[in-house]
């Protein structure tokens, strides 16, 4: 009981790494958080210091989610038990004990937790990602509708209720971290991706 409580605090911990932070305090000595739309993640990473920052953000960021979920296991080998890893990892990231409680918005250590805890129904949402993106070019929409997607998707897939309800949890919760952009998104004030720009 001892170690699956300490290793999900140790999950929370984990989440509270910004890597967007420290990666872009190492390559450009910025402090994400000033600049640019002032949030921890990689698409602010990406405007303000580049592909290649951005890229190791996203990698680090997906594995922190999925290496720590997919070794909850061998602590309790309980679904319900990965589904509290999961949480703590994910509020970790948003709500960060090394930075005030201010992190990002989830959605790539979300991808990383939920490709541990159900993978096909997040392989659909990632590709739901991607057309939305190829699209619009709004990062933030694309998110948002691979987030809201998955709860649905894991219905049609047969899981059982409580990932359901846990993947429609997150989904509000990053919809949460996202009404920021979803004002700007109904004014019409939101950027799309550097990287659907064209020249």
């Amino acid at each position: 009981m001892l170690l699956a409580i300490s290793y999900i605090f140790f999950a929370y911990l984990c989440g509270s790494i910004n890597f967007a932070y420290l990666i872009t305090k190492m390559v450009a000595n910025i402090d994400i958080r000033e600049v640019g739309s002032k949030n921890p993640g990689t698409t602010n990473v990406l405007r303000i210091a580049g592909k290649m920052p951005a890229i190791v953000t996203l990698i680090l960021d997906v594995l922190k989610g999925f290496v720590v979920v997919f070794f909850a296991i061998f602590v309790n080998d309980s679904f319900s038990y990965s589904v509290a890893v999961c949480f703590a990892v994910l509020l970790g990231h948003m709500f960060p004990i090394f930075f005030g409680f201010k992190g990002g918005k989830g959605v790539a250590t979300g991808l990383g937790v939920f490709l541990a805890l159900m993978f096909i129904p997040t392989i659909i949402s990632l590709g739901i990602f991607v057309l939305v993106f190829v699209c619009f070019g709004y990062v933030s929409l694309s998110s948002i509708c691979a987030a809201v997607s998955l709860p649905i998707i894991s219905y049609l897939c047969g899981y059982s209720l409580e990932p359901i309800i846990f993947s429609f949890a997150v989904a509000m919760l990053i919809v949460y971290k996202h009404r920021i952009n979803l004002r700007r998104l109904k004014e019409g004030k939101e950027n799309k991706s550097v990287l659907f720009k064209r020249k």
